[in-house]
């Protein structure tokens, strides 16, 4: 009899005691990255990312990350009754005239059919100077993951790689995006 439960308790630690298998995702999204829970990941692409894109507000021709390679790119993802992406966009700007030809910047609006009438106006108002534009869905998807609040700026190195992804705007976040934007523009 001892010699069954020992043959018992020797299977039962082989077999039955080993640690716990990483959670594996279901669907395309990450569960964690590193050991970290990845609450905000973002979806696998359903297509390269530099060939996402959006078509211009005003002509309505359509432009991809991989056409802007070369330049430091900010999508930035807005609406016209976003509080924060109000106070967003003059920093923007900013930014713009800072770095000059080494950043391309387009407004991306995400507010829906019924805010686009909005837009003209809004555009005046805030005398914004950038594109302004309409993202395909896999292009917002992709930078939006599981995380819907705007504005959600995305930041792309000069190779067409989103390198940092910032959800929100204020003091502490104008200086996060601040430091990315630097950082990416000094590495000509």
């Amino acid at each position: 009899m001892l010699r069954i439960v020992s043959l018992f308790v020797i299977f039962a630690f082989s077999f039955g005691c080993r640690p716990a298998a990483a959670p594996v995702s279901v669907g395309n999204k990450p569960i964690s990255v590193n050991g970290v829970p990845a609450i905000d990941a973002q979806s696998q692409p359903t297509k390269p990312v530099t060939e996402m894109g959006w078509t211009d507000r005003v002509d309505g021709n359509v432009q991809k990350v991989k056409d802007l390679r070369g330049k430091v790119v900010i999508l930035d993802f807005w609406a016209t009754y976003c509080g924060p992406c109000i106070e967003e966009i003059p920093h923007l700007m900013e930014l713009k005239a800072m770095y000059g030809d080494d950043l391309h910047i387009v407004g991306l609006h995400v507010g829906g059919d019924e805010d686009r009438p909005k837009v003209p106006e809004f555009i005046e108002r805030l005398n914004i100077t950038y594109p302004l534009a309409y993202p395909e869905d896999a292009l917002t998807a992709y930078v939006f993951g599981q995380q819907s609040a705007i504005p959600q700026t995305a930041i792309f190195d000069r190779s067409g790689k989103m390198v940092k992804k910032i959800t929100g705007f204020d003091p502490a976040i104008k200086l996060e995006l601040d430091a990315a934007v630097a950082a990416e523009i000094a590495k000509k």
